[in-house]
């Protein structure tokens, strides 16, 4: 057990520390051979705080731990909004602009609708992979078009949020492949770390996906939304989350199961994907009625986060199959 442990808490500190350094040199050597923080924060940005989610669901998929590698996806999206945008809000109110709201959030809840369906028609397979990042992509270009014509600078802002590498171009590439290698070793240590506290503890590979490595992989937006806090940006957060979770959908797992087929388990079919709507949905209703998230909203953010983790430990899905 003490190694599992070890391994799931290493895999942590990897995933989170390659990550950083890893964005930290690609967005340092973007801005030296002049890209704009527009195109830095639609690609560079949202794919490396992506990036855990990728690897873990990729390394579980291809272990054949397909339950952790679902519930990594729906659990991370869930954490998102649950608790990141919660402790965001609670150290600072979020604002919301109209064209944030109806554009990133309405494209977060139609892509959970989206991928829930997908899910009940049978296995996520390469074709619905293709569609998902065809998807996204289209998204990607929308949002490029759309902020670079409106003058909007919400992308741009969560590029110039990331600190840059002090040093010569050199070690910014050296951060960049330094970062991946991290986070790649992170994966392999969270993936066979979180399998073996499952089968400690007689709890299924999805609640451990749903719960501690969701919780992992999710660290990265959770750093973003503190710093973001912080420096008094905190619908940067927002932005971040509402594209996390979309990459999430469209793009990690449209990957992954170009790769490896993923069959979503019953369990998350009857309760969690539901809580993931209920989520997305919820924010949306949250920011539209007043156009910011408080801290009263964020308090009850996270009471249902905490309701939710508790609810796949007490529940009746908790137990191991088998």
């Amino acid at each position: 057990m003490f190694a599992d442990l070890a391994m799931t808490l290493g895999g942590f500190v990897l995933l989170l520390a390659g990550a950083d350094y890893m964005v930290r040199g690609a967005v340092d050597v973007a801005r030296r051979i002049g890209v704009s923080p527009l195109v830095i924060g639609l690609t560079i940005v949202a794919l490396g705080t992506s990036l855990p989610e990728l690897m873990v669901t990729l390394r579980a998929a291809t272990d054949g731990a397909t339950g952790l590698a679902a519930g990594n996806i729906v659990g991370s999206n869930i954490a998102n909004i649950l608790l990141i945008l919660g402790v965001g809000a609670l150290m600072m109110p979020i604002a919301c602009t109209r064209r944030a709201l109806f554009r990133d959030g309405a494209a977060m809840v139609g892509a959970t609708f989206l991928f829930i369906a997908a899910a009940f028609l049978g296995t996520f397979g390469f074709w619905h992979g293709l569609v998902g990042v065809i998807l996204l992509t289209g998204y990607l270009f929308g949002c490029y078009a759309s902020e670079r014509k409106s003058g909007d600078a919400i992308h741009a802002e969560e590029a110039e949020s990331v600190p840059g590498v002090h040093g010569p171009l050199g070690l910014a590439a050296l951060a960049v492949v330094g970062g991946l290698l991290g986070v790649l070793l992170g994966a392999e240590l969270l993936v066979a770390g979180a399998t073996g506290l499952a089968r400690t503890f007689g709890v299924s590979e999805e609640v451990i996906g749903l719960t501690l490595v969701a919780f992992g992989t999710s660290v990265p937006e959770l750093a973003t939304a503190i710093v973001a806090g912080l420096r008094g940006h905190a619908d940067v957060g927002l932005g971040n989350v509402f594209g996390s979770n979309l990459f999430n959908m469209l793009g990690i797992m449209g990957i992954v199961v170009m790769v490896v087929p993923i069959d979503m388990p019953a369990s998350m079919l009857r309760f969690d994907v539901w809580v993931m709507a209920a989520a997305s949905v919820l924010i949306v209703v949250m920011l539209r009625s007043g156009w910011r998230l408080g801290r009263p909203e964020a308090a009850f953010l996270l009471l249902c986060y905490a309701g939710f983790v508790a609810a796949q430990f007490y529940g009746g899905n908790a137990m191991a199959a088998g």
